[in-house]
């Protein structure tokens, strides 16, 4: 029996904060995901850089602040594929309003939003029920990418109504 190695991709995601405290959620219409911005860090670049670039491209805006909080590893057995991912908080230094959106993102209704932090947790909580494939990716990576959201905002609501809680 022949081994495959793991395909393994690395990461950077950011929890996007404007002044209105709002966070930025990348959302494709037309697979109902909702997600972090964020993606692949390539060959010449560490994870800031990678998040940077990312952030710009997706959200239009550029960062500051920034603030490790954890890693996700996501490992998908049937594909071989294990994708890790920094996830960062940060601020909007400038909001550009010019997204720069690859063919695939525009086939697949790409469009960001910004909203409070309860309603970006149920909006990507809410849409790993009610995803859509698309012809560039089958619904296996989509359910994993927003389980893997699921998390992520899931931890930093946590981290808000606990600050709320202990500040009250």
């Amino acid at each position: 029996m022949a081994f495959n190695p793991i395909d393994i991709r690395y990461a950077s995601r950011a929890i996007l904060k404007n002044n209105k405290g709002e966070i930025a959620i990348f959302n494709k219409s037309l697979k109902n995901e909702y997600k972090l911005p964020g993606g692949g860090i390539e060959e010449d670049e560490d994870k800031i850089k990678a998040l940077k670039r990312e952030i710009l491209e997706e959200t239009g805006c550029t960062i500051k602040d920034i603030n490790f909080l954890g890693i996700t590893i996501e490992e998908k057995s049937s594909t071989n594929f294990k994708q890790i991912s920094y996830i960062y908080e940060c601020n909007v230094l400038e909001d550009t309003n010019n997204l720069h959106l690859t063919k695939k993102e525009l086939d697949e209704g790409a469009k960001l939003i910004w909203t409070s932090i309860e309603n970006a947790y149920q909006l990507v909580k809410d849409s790993f029920n009610n995803l859509k494939g698309s012809k560039y990716d089958n619904l296996y990576k989509s359910l994993f990418m927003v389980k893997r959201d699921d998390k992520n905002t899931r931890i930093l609501f946590k981290k808000i109504n606990l600050c709320a809680i202990i500040y009250m």
